[in-house]
């Protein structure tokens, strides 16, 4: 949902209008696949990270507006909490110092916001979920004031007819209710793109819902939510539940969530965006005055709109992206599994080994996907979700193996290999892999490190608020240090 919305009701010819214009888009888009000449032969990657502000003692801070203004670099935005923020780190090629490149840019980005921010109080922290939340920061009231935050969320309520369910079964138990889908904005992540040609988006596509239980055990950074300690990657049950449109009726009948895996391989792109038109009514139906198809018959390059805007309020694990620069049409795979933090060094090491593990699966000359099942790769996703670095998955030719021994012994290599297809500085990828590397031999990613020091302070006598504030405060100290988490003392 990255545009600002003026509309702040629908009709019901609102909504037929809009479902027709979406499905005219669809068609466009699938000529446009056959016909039109995709930006892919340089390909770039991207990286966008979302933080949470404190106050200084470690307390959310309700000033993104504040932030923002003291920032003033248009790289970053608002997002849906008030104490939220995003950044989007220029998109680059991986050749020869582009990790390097992002690594330098992303840590002077953040060292000017902190110290700009901090002069109105707010602090950035880059964690999964800010484990100093309370019930009251989930509120209505703290929905960051564009429209376009509050229309979204009156729209999911609206569809679901009753107010948000959250059931967590952890290490501990979350249940509670939410009127907003406030809750989402606890949820702060890293995305990667990855641009492709449409030729290969459906390997690349492929092979990052594959890997995506992978990244979770060894990223994972979410561990605690609203006091107490649930999954490792508690990011990704509170999101799946947040946005939530269904009611447990339609849940029964086996309506699909918009927060998604997905339920199958696929052999295009156009069998993401073909399921999101069937199975998905829009939650917002606006409408565009521009004709696709005469467009395209003039030369030029449509926007899309409709179907651009209902593709980004379906949140699949990994998007696809169709998008327009310099009136040229490209693609992109948006991976957002991975939660944000806990440093930069251990954002690129993700990012690195990201890039170069889905490079060599999707140039593999044997698919991986074709000895595996989706549903397998499903539950992975959710067990490393749930165990994170402990966790033990699936993987053809193994059976079921810790992800650490699978990543150590079979997806570094390959991570390597397609870092080096990359044109990847081969000291830049062995630094950053090796921080995965570290944190499997280790046993020890950020979620892992935030339990030890929570359960430290909690014998030495603190209780459960005082731990996990104080515990973030060290934690935010350290990340400044960018020295990688499983170096972090416990």
């Amino acid at each position: 949902m990255g545009q600002e919305v003026d509309q702040q009701e629908f009709s019901r010819a609102d909504r037929t209008a809009h479902r027709e214009k979406v499905r005219r888009c669809l068609d466009v888009f699938a000529l446009m696949l056959r016909q039109s000449h995709f930006e892919a032969e340089d390909p770039m990657t991207g990286l966008e990270i979302e933080f949470n502000l404190v106050d200084g003692e470690g307390r959310p801070a309700l000033k993104n507006a504040e932030a923002l203004e003291a920032i003033a670099n248009p790289d970053f935005q608002t997002e849906l909490g008030q104490f939220n923020l995003e950044i989007n780190v220029a998109p680059r090629r991986l050749g020869t110092g582009g990790i390097t490149d992002f690594e330098a840019d992303l840590r002077a980005s953040l060292n000017d916001a902190e110290e700009r921010a901090s002069q109105v109080g707010a602090h950035l922290v880059m964690i999964g979920i800010l484990p100093t939340l309370e019930a009251g920061h989930l509120a209505p009231g703290t929905i960051s004031p564009n429209p376009r935050y509050r229309l979204l969320s009156d729209q999911i309520l609206d569809a679901r007819g009753e107010d948000i369910a959250i059931s967590i079964a952890g290490v501990e138990r979350l249940e509670t209710t939410a009127d907003s889908i406030m809750p989402e904005a606890a949820c702060t992540s890293t995305q990667l793109h990855t641009q492709v040609s449409p030729e290969d988006f459906a390997s690349y596509w492929n092979a990052s819902q594959a890997i995506a239980g992978i990244q979770l055990a060894v990223g994972a950074n979410s561990p605690y939510l609203l006091g107490l300690d649930l999954w490792a990657e508690t990011r990704i049950p509170l999101f799946e539940q947040a946005t939530d449109t269904r009611s447990e009726e339609l849940k029964a009948q086996g309506v699909r969530p918009r927060v998604w895996f997905g339920e199958r391989w696929i052999t295009s792109i156009f069998d993401l965006f073909e399921e999101n038109v069937r199975y998905f009514p829009a939650l917002l139906p606006i409408t565009d005055d521009e004709d696709p198809l005469a467009v395209l018959e003039a030369g030029g390059t449509p926007g899309l709109h409709e179907l651009r805007l209902h593709n980004g309020t379906i949140y699949r694990w990994n998007r696809p992206i169709y998008d327009v620069v310099d009136g040229r049409p490209h693609l992109r795979v948006e991976n957002r599994v991975l939660a944000a933090g806990p440093t930069v060094a251990d954002t690129m090491a993700n990012a690195a080994f990201y890039f170069g593990l889905t490079r060599a699966l999707a140039e593999h000359e044997r698919p991986l996907w074709s000895q595996m099942s989706f549903s397998a790769a499903e539950e992975n996703f959710h067990v490393a979700a749930r165990d994170g670095i402990e966790a033990q998955v699936y993987w053809p030719g193994i059976g079921q193996v810790s992800a650490t021994e699978l990543v150590l012994r079979r997806l570094l290599p390959l991570a390597r290999e397609g870092l080096e297809r990359w044109g990847a500085d081969p000291a830049e990828s062995a630094r950053l892999l090796g921080i995965i590397e570290a944190r499997c031999s280790t046993g020890r990613n950020g979620a892992c490190w935030f339990r030890e020091r929570v359960q430290a302070h909690e014998a030495a006598g603190a209780d459960r608020a005082e731990a996990l504030r104080s515990t973030l405060l060290e934690y935010r100290d350290r990340m400044h240090s960018n020295e990688p988490v499983h170096t972090w003392p416990s």
